[in-house]
C-alpha cells in the first residue's frame, strides 16, 4: 500500500510540474494586450510567474523525495540511481530543471521585478520599460519552454522505468516533446495539444 501511495505522490508531484506549461500560456496570452506595458496585465502576469516558482519548487522536491522512497521500498533499490540509466538520466534532467528554475527565480525575475517595481497603476511607464524587460522576457520564455520539454522527456522516460521501449519509439516520443515545446514557445496554445 506504501509503495503503491509513493507511485500516486510521484506521479501527480510530475503533473503539478506543468507550470512552465501555463507559464507560457500566460505569456503568450499577454501579446494579446499589444506591446505597450499595460500595468494589470504586465503585473498580473509577473505576479503568476513570480509565485509560480515556489510551487515548482515544492513540485520539484516531493519528486525527489518520493522517487527515492519509491527505489528504497520497490525491488530496483537505491543503487538504480547509478545503475539504472533512465533512473539515473531522470535524477539529472530533474536537477537540471532545479537548477534552471533557481536561475530563473534568483537572477532573471529579480532583474524584471525590479524594472516594474516602481511603476504605479495610474503612472506613465517609462519610454523604454518594454525594451528593457523584453530581452529578459524573451530569455525566460526560451527557458520555460526548454523545462517543458525536460519535463515531458522525463515522463517520457519515467514510463520507461520497468519495461523499457523500442529506442525508435523512444526517440519519436521525445521528438513529439519537443515539437509540444517548440509550438508553445512560439504561439498562444488555445485548444489544449493544437
Amino acid at each position: 500500500m506504501l509503495y503503491d501511495f509513493l507511485k500516486f505522490w510521484h506521479v501527480l508531484s510530475f503533473v503539478f510540474m506543468s507550470i512552465p506549461l501555463f507559464n507560457l500560456i500566460v505569456v503568450n496570452e499577454r501579446t494579446l494586450f499589444g506591446s505597450a506595458f499595460q500595468y494589470y496585465a504586465d503585473r498580473y502576469m509577473e505576479n503568476i510567474i513570480k509565485h509560480g516558482a515556489a510551487r515548482c519548487f515544492v513540485f520539484q522536491s516531493s519528486v525527489l523525495a518520493s522517487g527515492i522512497l519509491l527505489l528504497l521500498f520497490s525491488p530496483l533499490g537505491i543503487e538504480s540511481l547509478w545503475m539504472n540509466w533512465i533512473i539515473f538520466l531522470k535524477t539529472i534532467l530533474l536537477f537540471l530543471l532545479v537548477g534552471l528554475l533557481s536561475y530563473v527565480h534568483l537572477k532573471l525575475q529579480p532583474r524584471i521585478e525590479a524594472l516594474i517595481a516602481n511603476i504605479e497603476p495610474n503612472s506613465v511607464p517609462p519610454e523604454n520599460i518594454m525594451a528593457q524587460l523584453k530581452p529578459l522576457r524573451a530569455r525566460r520564455k526560451k527557458l520555460a519552454s526548454f523545462c517543458l520539454f525536460i519535463v515531458l522527456t522525463i515522463i517520457v522516460l519515467g514510463l520507461q522505468v520497468y519495461s523499457v521501449y523500442e529506442p525508435f519509439l523512444t526517440i519519436v516520443l521525445i521528438a513529439l516533446v519537443g515539437l509540444f515545446a517548440w509550438g508553445n514557445y512560439k504561439r498562444l496554445n488555445r485548444f489544449g495539444w493544437m
